[in-house]
């Protein structure tokens, strides 16, 4: 969700996979799927830019890690090594 101004001030959040069309005359118009418009106080680039930074954020949190060295550390303390090995 990507946080806009209303042209009174007032801020609330929009789905940005929800928006089809951004129209910049001399206020910012927002078209949404569902048919719904919006007037907005920020600029298109502005608008777009916090998009794209929205689904950076979604992008990286979804692609897996390569892995938390604590917790391999923790899961090799809990087991006990039963035999000997001999050389």
């Amino acid at each position: 969700m990507i946080k806009l101004t209303r042209l009174d001030g007032s801020e609330f959040f929009v789905n940005p996979d929800l928006i089809e069309t951004i129209e910049e005359t001399p206020d910012t118009h927002l078209t949404l799927a569902n048919g719904k418009k919006y007037l907005v106080l920020e600029k298109t680039p502005v608008i777009v830019d916090k998009i794209v930074s929205f689904k950076a954020i979604v992008l990286r949190r979804a692609q897996p890690g390569p892995g938390k060295k604590y917790l391999f550390r923790k899961k090799m303390a809990t087991y006990r090594l039963c035999c000997l090995l001999e050389d």
